[in-house]
């Protein structure tokens, strides 16, 4: 089996996290959104990975050596593409077709999940969907009196069905799905001016594939800040035994740590409280803070944090006590005067 991974996109939504890095390389409690998401389908999948094939934009030598080390500790086959341009969700797989072979599984890396899913070899494929109060901002299916799939719908203005299509599916036959995606290429057939993977899931079905439905216990969007804190301290909570041991390197003096927390290595902590569902990336320093239900990355600098539901990237500096913040990679934000003797 292989797993297709679409992540091309930039995360405009999750600025300003991501000018400097990819969102599926955003790490949740201490991991990069990808990562997870190939792990948890590893763990489901029920058989051996052959190949995990990433699908990115202009990420980068260093991004694509990480993505390949991501794979091969899979003791599966990295392999990665380039989508020059966005041209639908579709389009994305089309950039794979050399690996779109067999049985595979696609997986688009906005969200991670928690399932314990068996792959249904009976029908043509699966589709995992998760009951939303909205569902005009997603593609939905319509299901038929056996659990069966009778349509799917792009975004559906007006109410069809509140199933929403979270972006893992599973192909018996990566082959069947490639002379579709191309018939719908070769002939212009565009929704929202973009190649939708929707059209053809529904020409599959015209043609007699018989897609059953998978469902997921939960379902972890990281599209903006505050949905990608909110993940990450679901996260923290699943892994609450991993996440409990930290790091030797770690130096933690007169502080108070409510579990579950993530530190990394090299992360020094005085004089604060730290937690609950707070993650530190590695060789951050925290002083003087109080800090819970937030995420912080690598080599970043917090002096008299008083923060809650913020997000703050990759050496960055903060001193002050503003409740909320987003503050981007390389960014200094600074509401005191005395830190220059620290």
């Amino acid at each position: 089996m292989k797993i297709i991974v679409p992540m091309a996109g930039r995360g405009s939504r999750l600025r300003p996290h991501t000018l400097t890095v990819p969102k599926p390389l955003i790490p949740i409690a201490g991991k990069p959104i990808v990562q997870r998401l190939v792990e948890d389908i590893t763990k489901v999948a029920g058989e051996k990975i052959d190949e995990i094939a990433f699908i990115i934009g202009d990420f980068g030598a260093e991004v694509e050596a990480s993505l390949i080390q991501i794979a091969e500790s899979l003791g599966a086959k990295g392999t990665v593409y380039t989508q020059d341009e966005p041209l639908g969700t579709a389009h994305a797989i089309k950039c794979a077709e050399q690996s779109m072979q067999g049985n595979v599984v696609v997986a688009f890396a906005d969200t991670l999940f928690k399932a314990d899913f068996k792959l249904d070899k009976n029908s043509d494929g699966v589709i995992w969907v998760k009951k939303v109060e909205d569902p005009s901002a997603f593609g939905v299916v319509k299901l038929d009196d056996y659990g069966f799939i009778t349509d799917f719908v792009e975004k559906p203005k007006t109410f069809v069905s509140d199933l929403a299509i979270i972006g893992i599916y599973y192909f018996n036959s990566a082959e069947k799905l490639m002379s579709e995606i191309n018939y719908i290429m070769d002939n212009g057939i565009k929704q929202g001016g973009e190649y939708q993977l929707t059209t053809a899931l529904e020409n599959l079905r015209q043609k007699g594939a018989k897609f059953s439905l998978g469902k997921v216990d939960d379902w972890m969007d990281c599209g903006n800040k505050n949905a990608t804190v909110d993940t990450n301290g679901k996260v923290l909570e699943y892994e609450r035994e991993n996440v409990s041991q930290f790091p030797a390197s770690a130096k933690i003096d007169n502080c108070m740590i409510i579990p579950p927390c993530f530190i990394g290595e090299n992360v020094e902590i005085s004089n604060s409280k730290i937690g609950p569902r707070v993650s530190i990336g590695n060789n951050t320093k925290i002083i003087n803070s109080n800090i819970d239900n937030s995420l912080i990355q690598e080599n970043t600098m917090i002096d008299h944090g008083n923060l809650s539901n913020s997000m703050i990237g990759n050496s960055a500096e903060y001193y002050g006590v503003a409740r909320e913040i987003s503050l981007g990679d390389f960014s200094v934000l600074d509401f005191l005067s005395n830190h220059k003797n620290l």
